[in-house]
């Protein structure tokens, strides 16, 4: 009955996928299950078995990620990957998601250091990347 959060990290060595509050509310632990959006801490592991898993490390490459990186999008990395996974999740539901699209998206992503304005500007910034001609 272990947590997909802690075979994750403790098994798999995939420590960018972080522990905030271990109880689905703060969005930390955000990873693509089957390119849904889902709490890690929430799932049990044993119902991956066989599924698609997409953790920051999959993303890491990832327009979104660079988005964020050249947009200052993190403080003290804890609340990072969750974000740069629901703003990947967020993008893919619609490509050329504006700033209030991408506000709604991201709010069950809790961050205490930036104030949500360079998370949601990068997340723009890579939404208008990705729409460009």
């Amino acid at each position: 009955m272990e947590r997909l959060l802690d075979v994750l990290r403790e098994r798999l060595g995939l420590t960018g996928t972080k522990e905030g509050c271990g109880e689905g509310e703060c969005g930390a632990c955000a990873v693509l299950l089957d390119g849904r959006l889902v709490n890690s801490c929430l799932v049990p592991a044993l119902e991956v078995s066989g599924r698609e898993v997409v953790t920051i490390e999959g993303l890491a490459s990832s327009g979104v990620a660079a988005a964020f990186q050249r947009g200052g999008a993190a403080q003290c990395g804890i609340c990072t990957p969750g974000m740069v996974v629901a703003a990947t999740d967020a993008l893919r539901h619609n490509p050329a998601a504006g700033e209030e699209e991408l506000r709604e998206r991201l709010a069950g992503n809790l961050c205490r250091c930036t104030g949500y304005r360079a998370i949601v500007e990068a997340a723009a910034a890579a939404a208008r990347q990705e729409t460009a001609p």
